[in-house]
């Protein structure tokens, strides 16, 4: 079915991941993922929620979920843009476009994105070059989700900012070590590496048991453990 459907059999829609992880993964303040996906609704300051939580969800959000906020991270990041600007530009392209769950969509990267951001920078009155640093930067984040054939969501590679653009060590995929992050090709799990770690087996050891290099490794516990 359809991303924007009530129900779906695709295991990207399934219910999978708590707040606090979801949280963890992103980087994300677990009350400001809470507020996108769930609105608020009482209050002077009700909102609709930004991003869909899978129709008979239990408190969980799921891998396209994570790839929405992923790029509502990146039109905050450093922009300062207010949720209430976000709202009505999303409402405005895919009423233009005639498309749901622009977020998720690869039309913000391709046909979408004018319209998108044109709105939005109208909404916000940035310069020309904070027009120029919020694209970069959007580029930047819907970079790192692989799509599939139909141009949707296949994988996502967290971003942390000490890493260089074309670095994906981390990738979570649905297919995966159930979505959870894992080093990129190899469907290990980061979790169970800085657990190791933790227990206090050396870097080496897990390098020769896993088939890993060190560097992997280490990405796994910066991922993992980093504030």
């Amino acid at each position: 079915m359809s991303p924007g459907s009530g129900m779906s059999s695709d295991i990207r829609d399934a219910p999978a991941y708590s707040y606090p992880e979801a949280s963890r993964y992103l980087r994300i303040p677990q009350a400001t993922l809470r507020y996108w996906v769930l609105g608020r609704a009482r209050g002077p300051r009700a909102s609709q929620p930004l991003i869909r939580a899978p129709f008979g969800a239990d408190n969980k959000v799921s891998f396209n979920n994570l790839v929405e906020a992923h790029v509502l991270r990146a039109l905050r990041a450093g922009r300062g843009v207010r949720m209430a600007a976000v709202r009505n530009a999303v409402g405005y392209a895919e009423a233009e476009l005639g498309i749901e769950r622009l977020l998720l969509r690869d039309e913000l990267r391709t046909a979408g994105q004018d319209i998108f951001l044109d709105r939005l920078t109208s909404l916000i009155t940035l310069s020309r070059s904070g027009q120029m640093a919020m694209r970069k930067v959007l580029a930047t984040y819907l970079a790192r989700v692989d799509r599939d054939d139909a141009a949707l969501p296949l994988r996502l590679y967290p971003f942390r900012a000490e890493w260089s653009i074309s670095d994906k060590p981390i990738a979570i995929d649905p297919r995966i070590s159930f979505g959870r992050p894992t080093i990129t090709g190899s469907g290990i799990s980061t979790e169970v590496l800085a657990d190791r770690i933790d227990a206090g087996e050396s870097m080496d050891d897990l390098a020769w048991d896993y088939g890993l290099e060190i560097a992997q490794i280490e990405a796994a516990i910066v991922y993992e453990r980093a504030a």
